[in-house]
């Protein structure tokens, strides 16, 4: 049976359905277990919610119609979170997500050396690089996908994706593009399978990757 609340429905219990204020903690707890390249970073930090703070929550709170979640069986088991304006939801992040989350926690320094548990994520709240490097000005929105595994390897990320790409597309974005961590080879598959090219001139290789896709 289809669930009232659903997007879309993937079968054996999982469906898409909208993000609510109320998951921000599932959003943060599935951040966290996929944070090491997409994998479980639960050991690596020693303030569990930052992750998620910087690389999910926003997406509920400033874009919440292209934020949603997958439900399964056992519980929320994955997110899918998309900006249709880059610039926009970065402009407002700087103005009024990141100025609270710099009151909250002191920044470690700029020694990575010292840093210890989630002093990266400290640091990061008080260094947060909110420009968009020119390589990306054809794909002017982007998106997030995280899948614990009890929904993996069911079809459901690739769904996601397509629904993703739809919506994006419906408000009238030309493309999209996603960061990938270097050492997660399957997720750089993954969106090399469905029609992501790597975009170069990004970044550092040894930091992070992006993928772009131009809207059909």
């Amino acid at each position: 049976m289809t669930h009232a609340r659903t997007i879309l429905d993937f079968g054996n219990g999982f469906f898409l359905r909208q993000a609510t204020q109320a998951d921000r903690p599932a959003l943060r707890k599935i951040c966290l277990e996929t944070g090491d390249a997409g994998e479980d970073a639960t050991a690596r930090e020693d303030d569990p919610d930052l992750i998620g703070d910087i690389y999910a929550v926003p997406y509920q709170v400033f874009e919440p119609d292209f934020a949603f979640v997958i439900d399964g069986p056992g519980g929320t088991a994955g997110y899918l979170l998309g900006a249709p304006d880059t610039a926009s939801l970065y402009a407002r992040l700087a103005e009024q997500w990141y100025p609270a989350l710099q009151r909250r926690v002191t920044d470690p320094g700029s020694d990575a050396a010292h840093w210890k548990g989630s002093d990266w994520a400290r640091h990061r709240i008080h260094n947060a690089d909110l420009t968009i490097p020119p390589a990306l000005a054809a794909f002017p929105s982007h998106g997030h996908i995280d899948l614990l595994p009890p929904a993996q390897g069911k079809g459901i990320g690739r769904r996601c994706m397509a629904y993703l790409e739809q919506r994006l597309a419906e408000a009238g974005s030309a493309g999209l593009w996603l960061e990938v961590h270097p050492r997660n080879l399957r997720a750089q598959r993954f969106y090399t399978s469905l029609g992501y090219e790597r975009v170069p001139d990004v970044g550092t290789p040894d930091q992070a990757v992006y993928f772009g896709k131009r809207s059909k």
